[in-house]
């Protein structure tokens, strides 16, 4: 018995051998797969790190006209459309900064205005041959890194320029129309019916940024008891008129 035992142990020994050389490739398989992964997983997100500007973009639009009620507009945002607004009134010493974000379809149509002015590669004089002051006067401006410019005119031929200027002044409408009516909500509730008609006047000359941002506003407005009945009421007008 003693001479078997070894013989035994020798053979046993010699087939778990052999098991493991005919097991080994297979369980080598899938490990090797997944040292395969991580590679691909940074070969995929290289590209989007690379998208990533090492100089962000900053776009500026100012609006000056001392006689106005609104005198002083001062919006600056990325190119994320996130930014802020800051205002000062005719009389008021005391200037008004809010957020604001524009929606995806008001910073389409801005976009495509500062890529048809190709602006930082550009040296064009915006200003029109007529002067008129009297109406303000506008600069835009683009930052990225080094690289910064501002155009200033009080009127201008040129379409993108306009065009450009136009959909600020509606940002800056919206915006403020917002902040005034966040204002009466909480201190002069009597003003919500003034407010509310100043509003549909905008709506109706298309002159809001994009109505459809006010809908949550106008939602939380047709239930609030802290301001008159006619305004709730005219809240819910416009937000049918709204989303018509």
């Amino acid at each position: 018995m003693r001479q078997v035992l070894p013989a035994a142990l020798i053979v046993l020994s010699a087939a778990i051998s052999i098991c493991a050389q005919e097991q080994s490739p297979q369980s080598q398989q899938p490990q090797t797969k997944h040292n395969t992964r991580p590679s691909q997983s940074t070969t995929s997100t290289a590209p989007v790190a690379n998208n990533n500007n090492p100089d962000p973009v900053k776009y500026t639009y100012e609006f000056t006209q001392p006689k106005f009620y609104v005198k002083h507009i001062v919006f600056e945002h990325d190119a994320n459309g996130r930014g802020t607004i800051t205002f000062e009134r005719l009389n008021e010493d005391v200037s008004v900064s809010e957020p604001v974000e524009l929606s995806a379809a008001a910073l389409a149509r801005i976009n495509a205005a500062w890529q048809g002015l190709q602006f930082l590669d550009s040296n064009t004089d915006y200003q029109s041959d007529k002067q008129f002051p009297h109406l303000g006067t506008m600069r835009i401006g683009m930052e990225r890194g080094e690289r910064k410019r501002v155009a200033e005119f009080n009127w201008t031929n040129n379409r993108d320029a306009e065009t450009l200027v136009n959909e600020y002044r509606k940002v800056a409408d919206q915006a403020i129309l917002i902040f005034d009516i966040s204002i009466a909500r909480q201190n002069q509730p009597l003003n919500a019916p003034k407010l509310m008609e100043a509003m549909e006047s905008l709506l109706n000359r298309n002159a809001l940024s994009d109505p459809r941002q006010l809908l949550p506003l106008l939602k939380e407005l047709s239930t609030d008891e802290h301001i008159p009945l006619i305004a709730r009421n005219h809240a819910i007008r416009l937000s049918k008129k709204i989303q018509k």
